[in-house]
């Protein structure tokens, strides 16, 4: 009874966490902080702002620093605590708008406009890819391009007649299977996790320990180290302090130790350094899902890319045919007399010329993709090909032969085919023209 008297009191003397109100949240100092505090005590945005007067050049941390304050105080009322906004998904739902309107206009401003557009968004893509960061930009600008492209279909082009119930329901069948198989590629690709460790990190000892055996296991093979192997990673694509550990065949795809996940890799399978965790059979980063494209989601991926090229099509065939009556599609395109005379018919002419161009960067990735299948490739090991020159481009780069994989199969087949055939002992021939048996 005298040993539970000071687990009481200290149960008594821990202090009870008080709940949030629905405008309260912990910041990323830790400490509470208010909603309507959010322009308070800013002390980056303070000597930005002065040095922005005085004409003094800002320096890059105090700028990235602006931004992560202004990402953490980004936030709207919710139940037990403000929620955060990702600043990343505002851009689109601002700016969409109001540059295809702008691009309405006038046939001039439309073509400036909608140049621009894929300019920025490479460029912000670039910005992005660069600093390895995950963005919510492009999935928020897909989404609702799909859903502004909707909306101004059903405000302007249905009205006019044109468009039959079944048509309509065609599309709208199609934009519902397009958000169905995104999101079944938002789920898990084949993240590699290793639940016998329970996150802890393997010790120094055990990591030189699987780095030797590896090596042990592959001292008596040359081939299992040639520099053609599309597996075979340089260091410099690889997290500092990882080691590879490979399997005992020399057929046999390596095997290797990732550092940064604490765990030894499967054949095929890369470290996502946006996502931070290795992926099997991890065919690239989409930014347009905010996810990797990998083993479990890489059909899905394929399957809402072919819906939406589809859909995409046929809404930009509807529209066209009722903005540009009397004319082929691939005409009206680009020979559409009138259309500017009325905003509601020039609105879905810039619409459709948006779609195209969404559509064309769409169709640019579902051939690759469908190439790398016919080779059986992944992007990722195509992108390492290129770096250890050892595949051939073809078709002015449009497609790149590895030729390693169909190497490698035809030396397993050979190797299962020698592993069947019994072992027969060497022949030697006599003197009479006879065989007999070696000792």
């Amino acid at each position: 009874m005298g040993s539970m008297k000071p687990v009481k009191t200290n149960k008594a003397e821990e202090p009870e966490l008080e709940p949030l109100c629905c405008c309260e949240y912990i910041d990323r100092n830790g400490e509470k902080n208010h909603v309507a505090a959010c322009l308070c005590d800013c002390q980056d945005l303070d000597e930005g702002c002065d040095r922005w007067i005085t004409c003094k050049s800002v320096q890059p941390e105090t700028c990235e620093r602006i931004m992560d304050t202004i990402s953490d105080r980004l936030r709207i009322p919710w139940l037990r605590g403000a929620k955060k906004v990702n600043i990343s998904i505002i851009p689109p739902l601002v700016l969409l708008p109001v540059f295809l309107r702008v691009a309405s206009w006038h046939f001039l401003l439309g073509g400036v406009v909608l140049t621009s557009l894929p300019v920025l968004a490479l460029w912000y893509y670039y910005l992005t890819h660069r600093r390895k960061e995950q963005t919510l930009f492009f999935l928020s600008l897909g989404l609702f391009s799909l859903g502004y492209m909707y909306y101004v279909f059903l405000q302007e082009v249905v009205p006019k007649g044109r468009v039959g119930p079944t048509q309509l329901a065609l599309l709208t069948c199609g934009l519902f299977l397009i958000l169905l198989a995104l999101y079944r590629a938002k789920k898990n690709p084949g993240y590699l996790r290793n639940p016998a460790s329970n996150d802890r990190p393997l010790s120094s000892g055990q990591t030189e320990c699987l780095t030797r055996k590896g090596q042990e296991k592959t001292k008596g093979f040359p081939g299992a180290e040639s520099s053609g192997s599309l597996n075979n990673r340089t260091l410099k694509d690889e997290p500092k302090g990882s080691s590879r550990v490979l399997v005992g065949s020399p057929t046999k795809v390596k095997e290797d130790w990732c550092a940064k996940c604490q765990l030894v890799r499967p054949a095929r399978a890369w470290h996502c350094r946006i996502c931070g965790i290795c992926v099997r059979r991890m065919d690239h980063h989409c930014v347009w899902i905010n996810s990797c494209v990998g083993e479990s989601n890489h059909q899905a991926f394929i399957l809402a890319l072919s819906i939406f090229l589809l859909t995409s099509a046929y809404g930009i065939t509807l529209t066209l045919d009722t903005i540009c009556r009397d004319r082929s599609v691939f005409t009206a395109l680009f020979y559409c007399p009138g259309v500017y005379a009325d905003y509601s018919s020039a609105l879905s002419f810039t619409c459709v010329w948006y779609s195209v161009i969404i559509t064309a960067g769409m169709a640019y990735i579902f051939l690759i993709q469908l190439i790398n299948i016919s080779y059986n490739v992944t992007e990722r090991e195509v992108q390492q090909a290129l770096r250890q020159k050892t595949g051939r481009r073809l078709l002015c780069g449009l497609i790149v032969d590895t030729d390693s994989f169909i190497q490698k199969t035809r030396e397993s087949a050979l190797l299962s085919h020698y592993k069947k055939k019994p072992k027969q002992k060497a022949m030697a021939w006599g003197t009479d023209g006879s065989s007999c048996p070696q000792a």
